[in-house]
């Protein structure tokens, strides 16, 4: 599949592009099934939220358009869209006037095994820290050193994920997913108001849950309160949900529960459509 700069097919950007030079930009990750982009109104929300945050004048119905013609020919897979702020001589202050750049790159979708959905998955407890900057939680931005670093501290194939917490050591989320507990009946997840990504999934959650009567609690939550929960799992936009039976580091395991099975459908069916 090719790549796409500006809805046009391209191989490489202009090496003043900002994104490249600064990470001054956001991204999306987009499941594809059918030639249909999923969840694309909960996607492109969120990249109007961080536009109007990072200040990226971005034309966010030329942006839909775009995704929805080249998911039209990717038919399965998964699209990356880029959204930079565009090209600049060297230097932070961006230029103003500057013309956005929309990049979209197409693959398959991941090759997971099944077990990581039927069975659960295990996590690796990172040693990598989220920073704090209010400005930038929630935000999807192009800059994920702090995702490197913690993804590159475990290779084996025991861990499919890691769990990643603030320098304040706050539990946060997965490496590449939100986390979610269950205790007494009570959803619980993060605040992501000092750091982490609010992922479109995480959002979509919530959401089902209200409307299905489910307890819900966002806040601060500590390795205490994982060790206390009935229930644990972790969500994206690709895969959907998967439950989480152990983080053998920190000695604690858990069971899928109904909780999860019952989100779990939820999010298989959201994907599929």
């Amino acid at each position: 599949m090719h790549s796409w700069i500006d809805g046009q097919p391209a191989t490489a950007v202009n090496l003043q592009n900002r994104g490249l030079a600064y990470g001054d930009g956001l991204f999306e990750t987009i499941a594809v099934r059918g030639g249909q982009p999923s969840l694309l109104d909960g996607h492109l929300a969120r990249l109007a939220l961080g536009c109007q945050r990072l200040g990226i004048d971005a034309d966010l119905a030329l942006v839909r358009d775009e995704v929805q013609r080249y998911a039209s020919l990717l038919g399965e897979g998964v699209a990356k869209l880029m959204l930079t702020r565009g090209d600049s001589q060297r230097g932070y202050a961006p230029v103003v006037g500057a013309a956005p750049r929309r990049i979209l790159q197409g693959g398959p979708l991941p090759a997971y095994p099944e077990a990581n959905a039927v069975q659960g998955i295990c996590l690796f407890a990172c040693q990598t820290r989220l920073a704090e900057q209010p400005l930038l939680a929630g935000l999807k931005h192009l800059n994920r050193l702090e995702q490197v670093l913690a993804r590159a501290e475990w290779q084996d194939s025991e861990h499919a994920e890691g769990l990643m917490r603030d320098v304040q050591g706050r539990v946060i989320e997965g490496v590449f997913s939100n986390l979610f507990l269950v205790h007494q009946g009570v959803l619980q997840t993060a605040d992501l108001g000092r750091c982490g990504v609010a992922g479109v999934m995480r959002g979509v959650l919530l959401e089902q849950a209200v409307a299905l009567g489910m307890p819900v609690r966002i806040g601060d939550l500590s390795l205490a309160d994982l060790a206390q929960a009935d229930e644990v799992f972790v969500c994206n936009s690709v895969y959907g949900v998967w439950p989480v039976r152990s983080i053998p580091a920190l000695s604690l395991n858990w069971s899928p529960g109904p909780v999860t099975r019952k989100l779990q459908a939820v999010a298989r069916t959201l994907l599929d459509t």
